[in-house]
């Protein structure tokens, strides 16, 4: 097997279990560019998966092809809802924070383990059947070199997030909207001197970080997982969430990020095709992704400035 066989198998690979961290980090930039810690990136994936797979699982008769796509939206503005328990926690009644979010994590995997108890009787739901295929990206996968290795065999939500994510850079860099939120995250009374309204923009930013989140893992348990049950979102949101720190808080560094965890989580499942890992036992390949993780935030990016006014909730008239 040569060097080009070899990045074939990788880098599709490491795109495909990317997908998900971006969706999820570029979240968790909207939330935290607003000022919102959001440690409950985890909880909203596990939220996500679960929606996506029992929508998938319910309706894959009635709608074919589409339900892999509905289902995602579905996870959307479910994930999108369920954060709101974090904003009126974190904005209006000014809890802390971090506490919040960890309520978030396990009140998700709880309640959602508990219906998935009491709609199949088991601890898990069943495998899903109608997901998203893979496809050749028309005329970009004729490229000589870069066309096999980026733009065939891939998923369509592997490419969306790429996009996505030059989009997200597009809307807080460029835009009047990403100026409030970076403004409501940086100095909030300043802005709210401004006219604009703290609470709303922090609420709006939550909200895209639970509909980005449960994108993140309706994708991750249809594409990769294929059902649901307590160890399908098993560490991903966290992974996405030390995606957008390593990324400094910015688009563009979150899905350089996320694309980095999301190769080192390749490597556990095409290790064994690779003849340099063929011998490295499996569970090393396994704790990889967290060891990378641990590594990457403590000394491997420099300085990383938050938004100075993080965790920090505001009352109005108050410094």
């Amino acid at each position: 097997m040569d060097f080009f066989n070899i990045l074939e198998i990788i880098i599709p690979s490491a795109i495909f279990f990317a997908a998900p961290l971006i969706f999820t980090a570029l979240g968790g930039v909207f939330s935290e560019r607003s000022g919102v810690v959001n440690i409950g990136l985890e909880g909203l994936m596990v939220i996500g998966a679960f929606v996506g797979v029992v929508f998938n699982l319910t309706f894959a008769d009635q709608f074919g092809d589409l339900t892999p796509w509905l289902a995602m939206l579905v996870a959307m503005v479910v994930a999108s809802l369920f954060s709101l328990l974090h904003a009126v926690a974190s904005i209006s009644l000014r809890a802390d924070q971090v506490v919040s979010g960890v309520a978030i994590n396990f009140l998700a995997l709880g309640l959602s383990l508990f219906l998935v108890k009491m709609m199949y009787g088991k601890g898990q739901t069943d495998q899903v059947e109608v997901g998203f295929d893979k496809i050749d990206i028309p005329i970009l996968s004729k490229i000589p070199i870069i066309g096999p290795l980026f733009f065939s065999n891939g998923y369509i939500p592997s490419y969306i997030a790429i996009v996505l994510a030059f989009i997200v850079w597009y809307v807080i860099y460029k835009t009047p909207f990403g100026l409030r939120l970076r403004s409501v995250g940086e100095h909030p009374m300043a802005a709210d001197t401004m006219g604009i309204n703290v609470a709303r923009m922090r609420y709006i930013a939550v909200m895209i970080s639970g509909a980005l989140a449960g994108i993140g893992g309706s994708i991750y348990a249809t594409i990769i997982s294929r059902d649901f049950s307590h160890a399908t979102i098993s560490g991903q949101g966290f992974m996405a969430l030390a995606a957008m720190i390593f990324g400094k808080w910015h688009p563009l560094g979150a899905m350089g990020a996320a694309l980095f965890f999301g190769f080192a989580q390749s490597l556990s499942i095409v290790g064994q095709a690779i003849p340099f890992l063929r011998d490295v036992p499996t569970v090393y390949l396994l704790i990889a992704p967290y060891v990378l993780t641990i590594l990457a935030l403590t000394g491997f990016i420099g300085r990383a400035d938050a938004p100075k006014a993080l965790g920090t909730p505001y009352i109005k008239g108050k410094r």
